[in-house]
């Protein structure tokens, strides 16, 4: 039996405002399957003409699976907004990438058939689950000299990297760091952040209710000047800082995919169409490398080049790790392609969900720039990884960004 692969298409993405993790952040005291809810209820509220019952899966990507992000949370999520009984949902781990290869998974079940539309997302509440919470490696791991210690600490692996690619300095760490926070500040001055945004209801016993409806993480006043003064944790002298690194986060994110003809057919629009994606391993000691052979991998799968990448949403878990991406492929690290909202130096990563928001991002851009054919979404992942996945603007006018 020979089957027909069909075009799936990104129509919609939300995510909640992030957080910053710990008692005093945002969501303190709320929980993290009711951060997934709102954004699955807004995805049906912004597209009105999607029967519920015709959402066929729904996935959604935790790191630290306990708690009130674990039992299946693509499941418990989906009974928990209202979704019909017989939509079933299931949870996915891929670290930082869980919430992008919960897309590229439903996106894969959509073009083979099995399903017609789908959701997929991410949630990490780091306030509630530290990073590594609950987990236990194997000693074997060291003992045998599988991996370096460093490889699981993601911070060393980005001074590493450091190590590894001694021109890739920290002041140009701290200068992209710096453009990260102005480039996503004048995003939102300029209301290119804020309408992917759903509002959330937080709940504090000191301080009562509250709504949450813009992200808490940015910092738009940051300087170099200010950048050269913090420490880092990761290694005395070292390269690494708060400042030039993702926080800790909380936050959730949600997409719509379906496939090309039924989203025409219930009069969804399409703000992105598939092309390809690629995910590929590396040293665990130095994750950060990782989307360079992926996105290699992606792009020799496509039959595209580099050049063919009219715009890059680079997730900024760290800025020596993006820097690493840009020197391999000959991209300035000013390069108007590159996070032109800004980045996670600036919002925030919690760490499951980002994936989603790079995607969103990318989507309401190519709406904007209809001179841009092709754009690319990246990631490293820790334990050695990296992801990426080649998207095509619907809008696209034939002409050359």
């Amino acid at each position: 039996m020979s089957r027909s692969l069909r075009e799936v298409v990104f129509v919609d993405g939300v995510r909640t405002p992030f957080g910053k993790a710990g008692p005093t952040g945002l969501y303190a005291e709320t929980r993290a399957d009711d951060l997934v809810v709102r954004c699955i209820r807004e995805l049906l509220r912004r597209n009105p003409s999607l029967p519920p019952e015709r959402v066929d899966e729904v996935a959604i990507a935790a790191t630290t699976q306990i708690g009130d992000q674990g039992l299946t949370i693509g499941r418990t999520a989906a009974l928990l907004a209202g979704l019909p009984r017989s939509v079933p949902g299931y949870a996915i781990d891929r670290m930082c990438a869980g919430a992008m290869t919960a897309v590229t998974t439903t996106a894969s079940g959509i073009a083979f058939g099995a399903y017609d539309v789908a959701i997929a997302g991410g949630v990490e509440h780091m306030g509630h689950h530290p990073m590594g919470e609950g987990v236990d490696p194997n000693p074997r791991f060291v003992s045998e000299k599988i991996v370096e210690g460093s490889a699981l600490v993601m911070g060393s692996t980005a001074e590493n990297l450091h190590d590894r690619f001694p021109h890739l300095t920290k002041a140009r760490a701290d200068a992209f760091a710096v453009a990260s926070q102005q480039k996503y500040a004048a995003a939102v001055a300029d209301g290119h952040i804020g309408p992917e945004l759903v509002p959330v209801a937080t709940r504090s016993a000191e301080a009562g209710w509250g709504l949450a409806t813009v992200d808490e993480p940015p910092r738009p006043g940051t300087t170099l000047e200010a950048l050269a003064t913090l420490r880092t944790p990761f290694r005395p002298h070292g390269h690494v800082t708060a400042g030039n690194a993702a926080g800790l986060n909380d936050g959730a994110t949600g997409c719509l995919l379906a496939a090309e003809e039924v989203a025409e057919e219930l009069g969804l629009t399409a703000g992105m169409r598939l092309v390809g994606y690629g995910f590929a391993g590396v040293e665990p000691e130095v994750m950060g490398v990782g989307p360079i052979p992926s996105t290699e991998k992606a792009l020799a799968r496509t039959g595209l080049s580099i050049g063919d990448i009219g715009l890059f949403e680079l997730n900024e878990a760290f800025a020596v790790q993006v820097l690493a991406f840009l020197d391999h492929f000959g991209i300035a690290d000013d390069d108007a392609r590159v996070n032109p909202w800004g980045g996670a130096i600036a919002v925030g990563h919690p760490l499951a969900s980002s994936g989603v928001r790079l995607m969103t991002q990318l989507s309401r851009q190519f709406a904007q720039r209809p001179d841009v054919r092709y754009g690319l979404t990246a990631m490293c992942i820790g334990i050695g990884m990296g992801g990426t996945v080649i998207w095509e603007n619907p809008n696209w006018n034939g002409e050359t960004a």
